[in-house]
C-alpha cells in the first residue's frame, strides 16, 4: 500500500509542476509574444484605451440615437449592445414576426437617416450578428454612410470615401468571407482627419 501511494504522490507532484507550472508558463510567454492579440486587441489614441479590434461599438448618443458625424456600426443583439459578458444573437428565427418588425423598423429609422431609399439598405445595417459583437461592417454600409458623414463634418465626400475604401479588409485567406471595414478604426481615423 505504502508503494502505491508512493506512485500516486510522485505522480501528482510531477503533474501539478507539469500541468500547474510549466504549461502555463509556456502559455503566457507565447502570450507576451503577441500582447495586442493576448490583452484583448485593445484599440488605442495615445496613451487611451478607446476599444477592442475585435469587439463592436455603439456611436451613440445618451439616448442611444445615432451621432451623425460617426459611422454607425451594425445592431447587436448583446445585453444592452456590445456587451461582451453578454455575447448573443437574438436567436430569432427569419420567419419570427418580432425580427421581422425589428428589421423593418431599423430599415425605415437607417433609409431616413442616411436620405436612402430603404430598397438601398444593405443586409447588415438591420441584423445583429451571431455573436451580438461584431466590430465590422459591409463595405456597403460604410458607403452609404459617407455622405451624411462628410456633410457633419464638413469634409469633401471624395475625401471620406477614399478613407473607407483604405479601411476595406480583404477576405481571409483571399476567399474565405466577405470583404469588412471595421468601424471603430474607420471612425478613429475619420476623427484624425479633423488635425
Amino acid at each position: 500500500m505504502l508503494r502505491n501511494l508512493s506512485t500516486a504522490l510522485r505522480a501528482l507532484l510531477v503533474l501539478t509542476v507539469v500541468l500547474g507550472v510549466l504549461y502555463p508558463a509556456v502559455v503566457l510567454g507565447i502570450g507576451r509574444l503577441m500582447p495586442a492579440r493576448a490583452d484583448g486587441s485593445l484599440v488605442r489614441v495615445g496613451d487611451e484605451v478607446v476599444g477592442s479590434a475585435l469587439i463592436g461599438q455603439s456611436f451613440t448618443d445618451a439616448d442611444g440615437a445615432p451621432l451623425p458625424e460617426w459611422f454607425q456600426s451594425r445592431p447587436s443583439a448583446a445585453g444592452d449592445g456590445y456587451d461582451g459578458g453578454a455575447s448573443s444573437g437574438s436567436n430569432l428565427g427569419p420567419e419570427n414576426e418580432d425580427l421581422i418588425a425589428a428589421v423593418e423598423e431599423r430599415r425605415a429609422a437607417i433609409a431616413e437617416f442616411e436620405g436612402v431609399d430603404p430598397a438601398d439598405v444593405p443586409a447588415d445595417a438591420l441584423t445583429a450578428s451571431g455573436s451580438g459583437l461584431d466590430p465590422h461592417i459591409s463595405p456597403e454600409y460604410a458607403l452609404l454612410q459617407v455622405p451624411r458623414v462628410a456633410a457633419a463634418r464638413g469634409l469633401p465626400e471624395p475625401e471620406v470615401r477614399a478613407l473607407v475604401e483604405r479601411h476595406v479588409q480583404g477576405r481571409d485567406l483571399g476567399y474565405l468571407g466577405e470583404e469588412t471595414v471595421n468601424v471603430l478604426e474607420l471612425n478613429i481615423d475619420l476623427a484624425a482627419m479633423r488635425d
